[in-house]
Formats: structure tokens, sequence, C-alpha cells
């Protein structure tokens, strides 16, 4: 893939148990009611959105009685009814009533996972389904759930960019891929060689970001950059800069904010530093000191609340788990065996320590806007029941109505800031003229009731309608 230099997804041979028939057959049916029904795009063809109130993803005034007009995979035209003339044969789609706006982009995804609570036992069972089952089906959740690009930051590298070449051919339904490939740390964890590689030395940290940058990935990811010396920090974040691309390094400690910034990383990830109530003085002394340096470019931060914020209720609302749309793309056994991994959901531990992070989260995102970060949309989807098809809308939500954020700025977030980080503002993140077709449709006006993004009307991803 070329990338742009950023301004830095049979019964009759077994007996199943009860259950697992039901289950086979409510997977069934979930497949049926949610597979993508794909319309072949042809390259004269002229598709025409009309009615609709289009938020284009600049974040300006909403445009009412839009309309769009689609040539192939590109928006050839943006205007409004009575106004922009709809050619003579072309597919006219209303979307009377819907708010109109480009495709989301999640930030923070990891295709290898599905919601499973045991790591451990999840990397040893599917490690040889990765790229037949496992990332297709997420992949495949994330587009339904009107996710048209996605930046995937943490994966095995040959089975990730299997997987991102494939979708790209047009052989398996997902978003656009930005891929970092493995981690980059000081040690991988045991049992985790396959997606976290250790450098030891500033020499050896070179030679691996080289390594991803010449296999082709979108980005690089680093974690526990407090653990490495501050050579080994620059040299990670000097190369991947030297071959175009960014670096998103976690957040988790104070230390790695304070390394990361002086390395220049271009995203942070995670509100992090668990139970403490705020960022400590020092780091947002450097922040400010950082968001004020205008030739270097914005400074973001993929916080990934929803996971956290959203725990307790999810906890205590376990129906919540049943929801059929994560199932998609997944056999009876695999959906049986995501589902008990999270049957006592309050005694994982995972999660123990969770109660005790939700109160700070609100008051460090402040902190983190005070400073100046820009913000992006980004959920950690896969980790233990952040399914795939539902974090994108949940993040947004909770982003706005319990963090108290701005609707339109948020969904900027995940739209138009996301293709300025990774260089591709040129081609997807707004909808305008010249652009990939990528665009969704919601019934119900988002500005007021952005979860109403749960349950797309219609999703375009690069001029192809899915339904």
């Amino acid at each position: 893939m070329k990338k742009n230099t950023p301004s830095p997804f049979s019964i009759k041979s077994r007996k199943w148990p009860n259950s697992h028939i039901i289950t086979y057959f409510l997977a069934l049916l979930t497949t049926l009611t949610l597979h993508p029904v794909s319309l072949a795009v042809e390259e004269n063809r002229i598709l025409a959105l009309t009615g609709g109130t289009l938020i284009d993803g600049y974040g300006g005034i909403p445009l009412p009685n839009s309309v769009i007009l689609i040539k192939g995979k590109t928006i050839a035209a943006v205007g409004q009814v009575g106004i922009l003339e709809i050619p003579e044969g072309s597919e006219v789609v209303s979307t009377e009533g819907m708010s109109v706006l480009p495709g989301l982009w999640d930030m923070h995804v990891h295709l290898m996972i599905n919601g499973h609570a045991d790591y451990e036992y999840w990397d040893r069972e599917y490690k040889d389904k990765q790229v037949d089952l496992i990332m297709p089906a997420s992949a495949k959740q994330l587009l339904l759930a009107g996710v048209t690009s996605a930046r995937e930051l943490g994966a095995p590298l040959d089975e990730i960019l299997t997987v991102r070449n494939r979708i790209n051919k047009g052989e398996l339904d997902g978003p656009t891929l930005y891929v970092s490939g493995p981690f980059i740390q000081h040690e991988p964890y045991p049992g985790t060689e396959l997606f976290r590689w250790g450098v030891n030395g500033a020499e050896d940290a070179r030679a691996k970001v080289r390594k991803l940058a010449e296999a082709g990935v979108d980005t690089i990811k680093l974690i526990d950059q407090d653990q490495m010396t501050m050579e080994e920090v620059h040299a990670v974040v000097e190369e991947a800069h030297a071959h175009g691309l960014t670096v998103a390094a976690h957040s988790h400690r104070p230390e790695e904010i304070r390394r990361g910034l002086l390395a220049g990383v271009d995203c942070f990830e995670h509100t992090g530093l668990a139970t403490a109530p705020e960022y400590p003085p020092d780091v947002m002394k450097m922040l400010k000191e950082r968001t004020a340096q205008m030739n270097l470019g914005p400074l973001f931060w993929t916080p990934t609340v929803q996971g956290l914020y959203l725990f307790e209720y999810m906890r205590d609302n376990p129906e919540e788990i049943d929801d059929p749309s994560w199932h998609l793309g997944l056999p009876p056994d695999v959906v049986e065996d995501i589902r008990q991994s999270l049957q006592n959901l309050g005694r994982l531990p995972y999660f123990q320590i969770t109660p005790n992070r939700k109160p700070t989260l609100k008051h460090k995102i402040q902190q983190l806007k005070e400073a100046g970060v820009v913000l992006l949309v980004g959920t950690d989807s896969g980790i233990p029941r952040n399914f795939h098809s539902q974090t994108t809308w949940r993040e947004l939500d909770v982003l706005v109505n319990d963090i108290g954020l701005d609707p339109l700025e948020t969904i900027k977030g995940a739209t138009y800031w996301p293709s300025v980080l990774l260089g591709v503002s040129d081609r997807v993140g707004t909808v305008e003229k010249g652009k990939d077709a990528d665009i969704i449709a919601v019934r119900g006006d988002v500005l007021r009731h952005i979860n109403l993004l749960r349950d797309p009307d219609i999703i375009i991803k690069h001029g192809k309608r899915y339904e």
C-alpha cells in the first residue's frame, strides 16, 4: 500500500448439546439478517443521496436538504435540493429525515480479538484461525457498524497485512485499515512474541521499525516506552518519521507520556494513570508546550473511555452482551466460547480496578482539552466484552452525553481529524467533491441523539452500498 507522508473481520458432523444448537440457529438468523448485501459499483453509475442533513466532517453548520452525487467510487458533487441538478438516469436514494455524514473512523481497534475475557487462552486457541476467521469477522462487524476506516494497533504482522490487503482488493468486507502490526516495546510479555516485538538498543529499535516499514505498515505502535532507554524511544520515533509513519504511544503512566513527548510521538492512547485523579502538573506543562508549537501540527489523543465508563452498566445489565451483532462471521462454537468467558463479568480480574478508574475519566479528558490536544474517537474494540459491532457508537455516546463534549467536534474526531493524522485527508474524512465515497446515513438528528449511530440506515464505502 502506498502511504501518504503525514503532516507528521456442519451440524451433521457432530452431536451438539441443545444450548449449542440454539446458539447455531441464532447465529444463522444473525447472518441472514445482518450479512451485508453489497451492491456492485459501476464506474459510470451515478448514485444520488437526496434530502438529508449533511454533517460534512469539518465541524461547520450542517447542510439541510443536501444532495450528494456519487460516480463510481468517488463523490462527484455536493449541493442542495433544487440547486444541484441530478443527472438523468441516476439512482436516487432518499435520505429525507436522516443525518448524513462521512463514514466513521475507529482509531484504536484489535481485529485479532473478539471480546473474549481470557487473552492467554484466546491467543493460544485461535492463533491459527486469525486470517481466515477471526480478523475477517471483526472487520465485517466494524463495517456494518458504520466504520469505513480504522486504525489497527497491534496484531501479528503477516496476518494483519494479509487481511488489510484482501479488504483493499475487495475480497473481504471491512473498513479501510491502517495497521501497525506488532507493538514495539522493551520486552514482549510471555507468549505474545508473535505480535509484540522487543527492542535491545537504539540500533535494534531502528531495525525493528525499518522491518515494519518495509513490510508495508501504515503506523507504528509504541508501548511501555518508560521501560526503554531514551535513546531507544528516540530511535523508534525518528525511524518511523523517516519512513513517513506516525507513532501512536500508550499513556498508561506519566513517564510514558513524558518520554513520548520528548521523542515527538504523534498520538497518545488511553486516558491512563489508573486511579490517579489527574495528570501531574509537569505533564500538563509539557502538553501545553507541545500544543503551542503550531509548526509541529496538532498533538492527537485517543482516550478510549467507553470500555471503562460502561463496565458497571454492562456488569449489572448483562443482556447487552447478548446483542447478536457480534456473532456475525463467527461459527456457533466460537460465539459460545466468548459468551461463556463473560458469564461472571464482575469477577474478571481484568475489570477489578475499573470502578475506581471511572470517576477520574471526565476530569482527565477536560485536562486534555484544556491542554489543546485533538481528541480522536477510538475504542480498543476486541478487548473483553468490547465487541467490534458496538464500541464505536458507544464511544461517541459517552464522550457527548457523559463527558460533555460537543457533538459536532466529537464527530470531527471520528471523521476529519483521523484522516489528517494519517495523511489521507485528500481522499477521505469529509464529504466533498473528489473524495472517496465513504458515507453513512442515520434516520434522525445525531447531533441531538448521537446514539442513533448505533444502527446506520445507509453504509457506503468507496461507492459500494451495504444493506
